[in-house]
């Protein structure tokens, strides 16, 4: 099967070219967003094929994976036909929660697929067909070891985003331990948040550098408010971190109890990474147990397994 789509989500993306079939990715000359063509930064087989718009036509495409309302668009555009219509959600729903409308909702024949049950439900798909598969990473491995008594945080554009990613609390987690924040965007934001550099400290890494990197802190911190299930926070469960997040969205179903602390108390919170900094052999039993869930839940061979069984469904 030949599958078109946008190189738009690098994470979700890795997981799903780790499948049988041939992704063909738009190119454009500018590697702009709607032609970035081949990942650099994480390690894609070669059955993901780069083609530039203008060669489209000529290409056979079995089903087209939509990740953005314009991109269908594009499909007219570039490719001339309409094969069979996958669009896939990563987000959930942003201004009238929970009333919004989902684009998919107006697209004849397209099948809506969701990352979490929580977006499914917060969404309004109209008419369309609405399913939900879960996440699946490409495991990184047992890697935590938890040398460095800080508190891991991933969020890109924390400054841009604010209030939606949590950054106003950042300030309370930074005085129950030293935060490392990893992502793009995040140069100057000690100083946005008036905090000493010590306590806040940025890093922009590239994705095969920044697993190992989040694996020696002793905590992870997942602070955002309002979002989809965070490939962040599944990605650090599979290293084996202990976990503290705000209890919202799908965050309460996907961190069980023993893995870490899930509260929207923000001192609940704030005493976690406290007490998980200061005491390694806790730390590694939540991680030990935070891995255990992350693989049984969030596992590649059950992402595969849940796409393929889709892919044949919307093509017969």
């Amino acid at each position: 099967m030949r599958i078109l789509l946008w190189h738009v989500h690098g994470s979700w993306t890795t997981a799903f070219v780790r499948g049988p079939h041939t992704c063909v990715v738009p190119v454009t000359p500018d590697r702009g967003p709607d032609g970035l063509g081949r990942a650099r930064t994480f390690d894609w087989p070669d059955s993901v094929v780069e083609v530039p718009p203008e060669r489209l036509r000529d290409e056979d495409i079995d089903v087209v994976v939509l990740q953005r309302p314009h991109e269908l668009a594009l499909v007219d555009r570039w490719l001339g036909r309409r094969p069979p219509l996958v669009y896939l959600e990563h987000n959930a729903p942003h201004g009238d929660v929970p009333d919004t409308r989902h684009p998919a909702a107006d697209i004849p024949g397209a099948t809506l697929v969701h990352v979490t049950h929580f977006n499914r439900l917060m969404w309004d798909a109209g008419p369309a067909p609405a399913t939900v598969i879960e996440h699946g990473i490409v495991d990184p491995g047992p890697l935590w070891t938890g040398e460095l008594p800080r508190a891991a945080v991933v969020v890109n554009e924390p400054v841009r985003r604010g209030r939606t990613t949590g950054t106003d609390l950042l300030p309370v987690f930074a005085g129950a331990a030293p935060l490392d924040v990893f992502g793009m965007g995040t140069e100057g934001l000690a100083g946005h948040l008036g905090l000493p550099a010590g306590r806040c400290r940025s890093y922009e890494l590239t994705q095969d550098r920044l697993h190992a990197e989040m694996a020696r802190r002793r905590v992870y911190v997942h602070p955002v408010r309002w979002t989809s299930l965070g490939l962040s926070l599944i990605e650090a469960m599979h290293l084996g971190m202990p976990v503290v997040a705000l209890a919202t969205t799908e965050v309460a179903e996907a961190v069980p109890p023993g893995a870490g602390v899930v509260s929207n108390r923000i001192d609940v919170l704030a005493e976690a990474v406290r007490d998980l900094v200061a005491d390694p052999p806790r730390a590694r039993l939540a991680g030990e147990a935070a891995r255990a869930a992350a693989l049984a839940r969030y596992g590649l061979a059950r992402f595969l397994d849940d796409w393929e069984r889709l892919l044949k469904e919307v093509t017969r």
